[in-house]
């Protein structure tokens, strides 16, 4: 697929405490353990994300991305997809369906989000919300569409979507498209492309079927879409929250030379396209001024990956050493990785795993538990203890 310290913002922003972390952190420079993997389902077809309702159901959901989302109940995957709308998303290539996010109140409400390309009247990146009704069923004729937004080329949709620990939906945008942002959205404080968004789906203001918060970073200064968290991103596919630290861990796919992880912060400018990861952007800038851009926490250069895919940072119980540490892999090359951080710069690193995963996604059960999409075989994996 080629395509934060979440900051609790004291002067302006109070974000409600983490839940605590359910596993013990080892010494943040201590070594990071062997792990292995364990088949869970299989039979997808192209699957791109996996998530849980956190509705004490322990089921997980796997996105397909030609455009259902199918159910694995205690390791059986279900007949019926608990979505399909196939017929309205265009998929292939970066394109389709390509998350889902259950609202964090989903057990009273049974509001849940997707985002999804659709190519009437032009491509356009969709997020919109459905409800599961009486009776447990989707009908996915009641679809309330929140945000539609246009892409130029067929390529860096991002895809992404989730709730963060201060119950607001974050978007990841990709920069819509084609070599080097050739229009510039990622710098252009008036596109939502090349960003990560952040709304409010419990109210409405004018115009909008969502609420912008008043926290936001940019409400009120001229010539910014106040939707935005963060700029300055090529294609953020696959961010998470660490439901320990509340940290925003983003990957954002490189370009020629390099792969980046990132923890967004509010109003950071993560560099796209004045760099690619930490290097400035060849055949833009060879020597671009780097004043005000947030560096990447981590990098590896092309040919170690081509697309790396963003993972989470394990808070699960079941593989001892592996607590805190930030699973991620890179699409192409099949590799994965783990590393731990202070928070300002990576600790401990090292491969865990080769030549094996298309990995287009990682995933986490209600336990924390850490899962991984095979997007060329449909299968999905649990992390385990190396035996």
């Amino acid at each position: 697929m080629r395509g934060a310290l979440l900051l609790v913002f004291l002067l302006s922003i109070a974000l409600p405490a983490p839940a605590a972390p359910p596993c013990r952190e080892p010494a943040v420079d201590a070594p990071i353990p062997d792990i292995a993997f364990s088949e869970v389902a299989r039979g997808f077809e192209h699957p791109v994300h996996i998530t849980h309702a956190g509705d004490g159901s322990g089921h997980l959901f796997v996105v397909e991305q030609a455009g259902r989302i199918r159910v694995i109940d205690r390791g059986e995957v279900l007949p019926d997809p608990f979505l399909d709308i196939h017929d309205r998303v265009d998929s292939g290539g970066e394109k389709g369906l390509l998350s889902v996010a259950f609202h964090p109140r989903f057990r009273e409400n049974g509001f849940f989000y997707v985002n999804y390309t659709a190519n009437r009247n032009g491509l356009h990146t969709v997020v919109s919300r459905f409800r599961v009704a009486e009776g447990k069923r989707v009908d996915p004729a009641d679809e309330t569409v929140l945000l539609r937004i246009d892409q130029p080329y067929s390529n860096h949709n991002g895809g992404q979507i989730a709730f963060g620990p201060d119950g607001y939906l974050y978007i990841g945008m990709g920069d819509g498209g084609a070599a080097n942002d050739p229009h510039n959205h990622a710098q252009n404080p008036a596109s939502l492309l090349g960003k990560m968004l952040r709304i409010d789906v419990d109210k409405t203001d004018p115009g909008l079927a969502y609420s912008i918060p008043m926290d936001n970073p940019f409400v009120g200064r001229p010539g910014y879409r106040a939707e935005i968290w963060a700029l300055g991103l090529r294609n953020p596919w696959r961010f998470s929250f660490d439901a320990g630290s509340g940290r925003l861990w983003a990957a954002d796919v490189g370009q020629n030379q390099v792969e980046e992880i990132d923890i967004i912060r509010r109003g950071g400018n993560y560099g796209w396209r004045i760099m690619e990861g930490d290097i400035c952007t060849p055949g833009v800038d060879d020597d671009c001024r780097k004043d005000g851009l947030e560096p990447p926490l981590h990098t590896y250069r092309h040919p170690a990956g081509f697309s790396i895919t963003g993972g989470h940072v394990y808070r699960g119980k079941n593989i001892a050493g592996l607590c805190g540490t930030y699973v991620f892999g890179d699409y192409v090359t099949k590799r994965l990785w783990g590393l731990r951080t202070d928070g300002r710069r990576v600790r401990a690193h090292r491969e865990l795993g080769k030549g094996r995963f298309a990995v287009s996604s990682f995933g986490i059960d209600e336990a924390g538990e850490l899962y991984i999409a095979d997007h060329a075989s449909g299968t999905i994996w649990r992390v385990v203890t190396a035996r």
